[in-house]
């Protein structure tokens, strides 16, 4: 893409959180910044993504069809440790080159998912590159926020937001769930899961040592993570299963999301005003 427009791309993503208008708008999007592969200069490039669990995501060299890869491509294989900034939060990442028939399914898994990339293949001689973006730990998660509470509220946002494009994938789709699709679920499902536990093994019980009041609040929230556990192992159960119809799943995911919303915002009401406050 032009230099301009992905400038404009990079600047709107850093102001609003991740979330971009134009040809990217209501899509997965991810910065990506590369060390330049003679130069050492570090480069960053808008691009979308797949989801694919286990703290990775999927990015494709594609180039619109181009008949070379992309210089952010040749840059990673120089280079493998990138940055990955992904809605609010920002990692350090390894990047893998898929190769063979592991690259051969995500492509297809992918393909499936957006037929334009089949597009994109159809036009070059080249195979397009797979390549994960595997999140390297580094302690705490570094989210882009100007206070505690403004950190959760944009948390919860990335969950909204995550929500209401997976139940527009479903709605969208065909009479099958689609393997990428499941993935998405399951990843889902997985950040909910993580999200619920490191609040309730960190930031619950740092809250209520500090703040005795907020005691029944913080029961409530608990016992409502221990119910969101439950529509959320329902809907893993639907999304596993053999032939898994994109009705029943969507069914749960509505069950979960209105659930989800009434859960968040009983939480931000509650801890925003704490978190934002002089005594934190």
């Amino acid at each position: 893409m032009p230099i301009d427009f992905n400038r404009q791309i990079i600047e709107e993503f850093r102001a609003n959180g991740g979330r971009v208008g134009g040809p990217f708008e209501g899509g997965r999007l991810l910065l990506l910044t590369t060390l330049g592969a003679r130069s050492g200069a570090p480069h960053t490039t808008p691009l979308g993504y797949l989801p694919d669990g286990g703290g990775r995501v999927l990015v494709i060299a594609s180039a619109a069809g181009a008949p070379k890869h992309p210089a952010w491509f040749h840059n990673l294989v120089a280079h493998p440790r990138v940055t990955v900034e992904a809605g609010v939060f920002t990692y350090e990442a390894q990047a893998i080159v898929l190769e063979g028939a592991e690259r051969d399914r995500a492509f297809a898994r992918a393909a499936a998912a957006d037929p334009g990339w089949s597009e994109y293949q159809a036009k070059t001689e080249r195979v397009l590159p797979v390549v994960a973006l595997e999140e390297i730990p580094a302690g705490p998660p570094q989210i882009s926020a100007a206070s505690a509470g403004a950190a959760l509220k944009a948390v919860h946002d990335g969950f909204r937001r995550e929500l209401a494009l997976i139940r527009k994938e479903i709605t969208e789709s065909g009479p099958g769930l689609g393997a990428q699709l499941r993935v998405n679920c399951l990843t889902l499902c997985q950040g909910l899961h993580n999200h619920h536990t490191g609040e309730d093994a960190g930031m619950f019980p740092m809250l209520g040592r500090h703040h005795p009041e907020l005691a029944p609040a913080l029961e409530r929230m608990q016992q409502e993570h221990e119910k969101l556990a439950v529509l959320l192992a329902a809907l893993q159960k639907v999304i596993s299963a053999e032939g898994a119809d994109p009705r029943s799943v969507l069914s749960e995911v509505e069950r979960l999301t209105e659930e989800v919303e009434k859960h968040l915002a009983y939480e931000e009401e509650q801890l925003i005003p704490v978190l934002d406050g002089p005594a934190c």
